[in-house]
C-alpha cells in the first residue's frame, strides 16, 4: 500500500491524509471498474433536473455518493489549482465559461478523482508533461480527446 500512497501523493496539491482516504474509502479501487462508475460512486456525477417538458432546472452533482472521498478532494483541489498549470488552465477555462467558481472546483474535484484511478491502475507516477511530451492531444471537460 506504501507504493500506491507514493504514486497517488506525486499529484500535485495530494498529500497523505487525502491518498490514504481515497484508498480506504474505494477499498484500493477494488471493485471499481471504470472512471464513471468512480464519479458516481463519490458523488460526483452530473445530474440534470427535469420534470416532463415544461420545468428544467439545472445540472448539479447527485452528491449521492461517499460523501468522504468528495470532502477529502477538496482542499487537494484548491491546491492543485494553485501548483499546477494544467489545473489552473482548466479552471480559468471553466470559470470564464459559467462564472462559477465552485463548479470550476468540483470539476477539479472529479479530474484529480480520476487521475488518482488511472495513475492507480497503470502503476505509475504522475507526469506534469505527460500531454506534450506523447501526443500532444488534451482533454476536454467531457473527457473526450481533442
Amino acid at each position: 500500500m506504501k507504493v500506491a500512497v507514493d504514486l497517488l501523493c506525486s499529484i500535485p496539491g495530494v498529500g497523505l491524509l487525502t491518498a490514504s482516504t481515497v484508498l480506504a474509502e474505494t477499498n484500493g479501487f477494488d471493485l471499481i471498474k471504470n472512471k464513471k462508475q468512480l464519479t458516481s460512486y463519490a458523488g460526483l456525477d452530473v445530474k440534470e433536473k427535469q420534470s416532463g417538458t415544461s420545468v428544467k432546472g439545472k445540472p448539479k452533482i447527485s452528491k449521492r455518493g461517499n460523501k468522504y472521498l468528495r470532502k477529502s478532494l477538496h482542499m487537494p483541489a484548491l491546491g492543485a489549482i494553485s501548483h499546477d498549470e494544467r489545473f489552473k488552465a482548466i479552471f480559468a477555462r471553466l470559470v470564464a465559461r459559467h462564472g462559477i467558481k465552485m463548479k470550476a472546483v468540483v470539476a477539479i474535484q472529479r479530474k484529480l478523482l480520476e487521475l488518482m484511478y488511472t495513475l492507480y491502475k497503470k502503476q505509475e507516477k504522475y507526469d506534469k508533461n505527460y500531454f506534450n511530451n506523447n501526443t500532444g492531444e488534451h482533454d476536454t471537460e467531457d473527457g473526450k480527446k481533442e
